[in-house]
């Protein structure tokens, strides 16, 4: 136990990580970036996400780094994303002892789901909700039905915690960089179509943002989840 503290009771079964983590209980932004909380710390708290993610190959790594060459011509702090994903979910904040039922119901609802491709093609420019990041990102043109059919079921475990479901109508992206503050007016016009001209003249284009998604992951916290498509 901790000292002048009732011991600690034992976390759930089948739980990855420290039960109780220290990490970012700081809010000192100067730590990552400058980004800013989209809410604050408060221990027992994990802010939980759920996504699709992307391993990035050569190919989308060359265009990536034409795409935020050009962009800094515009906006010299841009910085590229190290992982890439495509969010199914807001970020979320679960309490400790929701996580394995949370899990176990994402499971039982994603079990019927198979491997499905789409094009993620079209340059978008996006800032979060409180306008304190501002991302340029490819928007999905095909496979939107199946993204939806996802969204659903997710929406569904989302709504069995009380919790906020997925944008009404969301525009399905993987974010390639980003950067403090709401930037989007200098992103938008003129550097946005010479950002689309980059990808529509990239050599395989076609191939290379035709992405096949192969599973689903739920992180909260210091914690993975896996779902695999069928």
């Amino acid at each position: 136990s901790r000292s002048g503290g009732r011991p600690r009771l034992p976390a759930p079964a089948g739980l990855l990580g420290d039960p109780d983590p220290e990490e970012a209980v700081s809010d000192d932004s100067s730590r990552h970036g400058g980004r800013v909380r989209g809410f604050p710390h408060e221990r027992g708290n994990w802010a939980t996400h759920v996504y699709l993610p992307y391993i990035a190959q050569e190919e989308f790594l060359e265009l990536l780094e034409l795409l935020v060459s050009r962009a800094r011509t515009y906006v010299p702090s841009l910085a590229a994303m190290e992982e890439f994903h495509l969010s199914l979910s807001q970020c979320v904040v679960l309490r400790y002892h929701w996580i394995e039922p949370f899990v176990r119901s994402l499971r039982e609802r994603l079990a019927a789901f198979h491997r499905f491709f789409c094009v993620a093609d079209q340059v978008k420019v996006y800032t979060n909700q409180n306008k304190t990041r501002t991302f340029i990102g490819l928007e999905v043109s095909a496979g939107h039905f199946q993204l939806l059919e996802l969204v659903s079921e997710v929406d569904g475990v989302l709504e069995e915690f009380d919790l906020p479901t997925f944008y009404k109508d969301p525009s399905f992206h993987i974010s390639l960089a980003w950067c403090v503050g709401d930037l989007s007016g200098r992103l938008e016009g003129l550097c946005l179509r010479e950002l689309q001209d980059i990808v529509d003249g990239f050599e395989d284009s076609a191939f290379v943002l035709r992405i096949q998604w192969e599973q689903i992951r739920c992180k909260s916290g210091n914690k993975y989840f896996s779902f695999p498509l069928r």
